[in-house]
């Protein structure tokens, strides 16, 4: 208060001071920090909360399922047999325990093994290309190709593949759907002609998209012998989820507020002109909405593709482990499904941030 009387008894030339001192105030320090410690509280607790529901839900189904095979020697084999079960299921025993949903610990456990197992393999990699080095410099000064590393890809690579099939569909999807949405968003014949073609194709499922782009990729790949596994999933991933995009670009180019474009045709601006300087500008809140959901939905499918195309990345990953059945193999399916969450809310952000940076319309997103 006495802030606020000082600044008027010294005039409107330090006026514009008033916002940064308000700012300054105990007050407003004390409630923004206030605000920050409750928000950061409730997370913490709901995470908490959330590890203690998960841990208590995996132990009632590991004591199920041990009870179970502990009955079933009892009444297949007798006392003594159920006995031996229950030693060898309290004793750790890889070869007895029961196979249900693991525990965090044992998520964290594997976890780690992987991280150890990426390192084990980069060093693998690198005496690999160190032993090799030489032969290669030769091979490639007569014109032929370099020996590479073959052995198994790291939990790290396999994610980094992903990763970059994502993107590469993502962009495949952006470059089709932005442009197609801006020519039918100008013009409502446009739009009717090709409603039917959206309405038709937008729900079609990610397992149909592979198996169609695997006919037309796999002709125009015949009698070449390189893995194409990366190119299917990744045009099945860009056309699957290219929809949203390309609906809200002709949504948000249809409904550019009328005056816009009169300004635009007493300027006498091109069509390029009116386009890249009016109309794109005054669609990105929508454009970048649909280019948001393409993201997202890119990364749903993109794991029940790469399964389908075996390509090495995240599905393959997950189903490769389902059908193992080893101790650790559900532990390890949770990890994935943990890294893909993150790495979706990651990419989302990503999208909310470069959308904030060219859009006039600021959104914190949900």
């Amino acid at each position: 208060m006495e802030q606020e009387i000082t600044l008027k008894k010294e005039g409107q030339g330090l006026a514009f001071l008033k916002p940064f001192i308000t700012k300054l105030t105990p007050k407003f320090q004390k409630e923004d920090m206030l605000h920050s410690l409750k928000k950061t509280g409730i997370t913490i607790v709901s995470i908490l909360l959330f590890l203690g529901l998960w841990h208590l839900g995996s132990e009632a189904l590991y004591n199920k399922e041990a009870d179970y095979k502990i009955e079933k020697a009892l009444s297949e084999q007798g006392q003594a047999a159920a006995e031996a079960e229950r030693a060898c299921i309290e004793s750790g025993d890889s070869s007895c325990q029961p196979n249900t949903l693991p525990s965090p610990a044992q998520v964290w456990r594997s976890l780690k093994s992987l991280i150890a197992d990426h390192k084990v393999i980069t060093a693998d990699k690198a005496a690999f290309a160190e032993k090799m080095a030489e032969t290669n410099s030769k091979l490639v000064a007569q014109g032929k190709a370099a020996i590479v590393y073959t052995g198994r890809a790291s939990f790290v690579d396999i994610v980094l593949t992903s990763i970059k099939t994502v993107f590469a569909g993502f962009l495949l999807a952006l470059l089709i759907a932005v442009p197609i949405g801006i020519i039918i968003g100008l013009s409502p014949s446009l739009r009717s002609a090709f409603n039917w073609f959206i309405q038709v194709f937008k729900p079609v499922s990610p397992v149909v998209w592979y198996l169609l782009v695997f006919m037309i990729v796999k002709t125009l790949y015949i009698g070449d012998s390189s893995d194409n596994a990366f190119v299917i999933s990744f045009i099945s991933v860009g056309l699957c989820a290219m929809w949203a995009t390309l609906v809200n670009t002709a949504m948000g180019v249809s409904s550019v507020d009328k005056d816009y474009i009169n300004v635009a045709k007493v300027l006498k601006l091109g069509t390029f002109q009116k386009v890249f300087k009016v109309i794109l500008p005054s669609s990105l809140p929508l454009i970048f909405t649909g280019l948001r959901i393409t993201l997202s939905v890119a990364w749903m499918v993109l794991i029940a593709i790469e399964l389908l195309a075996q390509s090495q990345g995240l599905g393959l990953f997950v189903w490769e482990e389902f059908q193992n059945g080893a101790n650790d193999s559900n532990a390890k399916i949770i990890v994935a499904m943990f890294i893909i969450g993150i790495i979706g809310f990651l990419l989302d952000r990503l999208m909310l941030t470069v959308q904030n940076m060219v859009s006039f319309n600021k959104n914190e997103g949900v």
